[in-house]
């Protein structure tokens, strides 16, 4: 996949617009974070095949640890079958900045906290929208209803732009342009995160409701399950922040993640 010199990559799953929607039922698989080395190769592993084989330069996860993005993981039978990462405006930038720095600019002087969503795969030949709705809920779940931030951006293939417009409520920032540092097309999306709540809230943990709303919301989590994993990641970030008081040095947990815990296992 495109990436720059920083591992920037957009947001592009080859045909992600033909996932089925996943049984009904509890779900199958679990949402982890990927805070040990081993899973991190696992998502590495899953990015490179469902990039590589289209061509693409080969892609992985940065290797430097900072608490400024985190990534999650889908995983069925021990298999990693999904992935997404989340990073948090910071001094450093984010991965829109190269294409997009006057549009980021723009929100950033308006007071938006941004948050950036990238580097999704999903496992065709086991992925379904109740996993890429899972992984986006919870992504919004860190990003918005835990750190705060306001806004979501994403910089995606110009054919995709309609698909996220349709399944996640994304409006256009900047239409398409040229990537300097990819020598690639791009879109910028955006969307509030208090849009995507008020979706969440009507139609999160409802697919029976995806006949009529014919988005990804009635995939993502209910209600009550978003309110066991927020309750997860604060128990875990409590438990992190005792231990680095009591002992004075950081959990061995990478400081990108919330623990070895599942954020939802249901």
């Amino acid at each position: 996949m495109w990436r720059g010199p920083r591992g920037h990559m957009l947001v592009e799953d080859p045909r992600i617009d033909l996932l089925p929607d996943g049984p009904n039922g509890p779900r199958r698989f679990k949402i982890k974070t990927a805070d040990s080395m081993e899973r991190r190769n696992r998502v590495n592993s899953l990015l490179k095949d469902r990039y590589g084989w289209r061509g693409y330069q080969q892609v992985s996860l940065p290797t430097d640890p900072t608490v400024s993005r985190f990534t999650l993981t889908a995983v069925e039978n021990d298999v990693v079958i999904g992935t997404i990462t989340v990073a948090f405006d910071n001094p450093g930038k984010l991965g829109a900045d190269g294409a997009f720095a006057t549009e980021v600019d723009q929100l950033r002087a308006q007071g938006r906290r941004i948050a950036e969503f990238t580097k999704l795969a999903i496992d065709p030949a086991v992925g379904t929208k109740r996993v890429l709705a899972t992984l986006f809920h919870v992504a919004y779940i860190v990003a918005h209803r835990i750190r705060g931030h306001d806004m979501l951006i994403m910089e995606v293939n110009p054919r995709h732009v309609r698909y996220y417009e349709r399944m996640l409520g994304c409006q256009i920032l900047a239409g398409e342009r040229i990537n300097k540092s990819v020598n690639a097309p791009a879109v910028l999306l955006g969307a509030e995160f208090a849009y995507i709540m008020a979706q969440i809230g009507e139609f999160g943990g409802r697919p029976e409701s995806a006949a009529r709303e014919r988005s990804l919301y009635p995939f993502a989590l209910s209600l009550r399950e978003e309110a066991a994993v927020i309750s997860r990641m604060q128990a875990k970030q409590r438990m992190q922040d005792r231990r680095l008081t009591d002992t004075g040095h950081p959990s061995e947990a990478l400081p990108t993640d919330f623990g070895t815990t599942d954020l939802i296992g249901i």
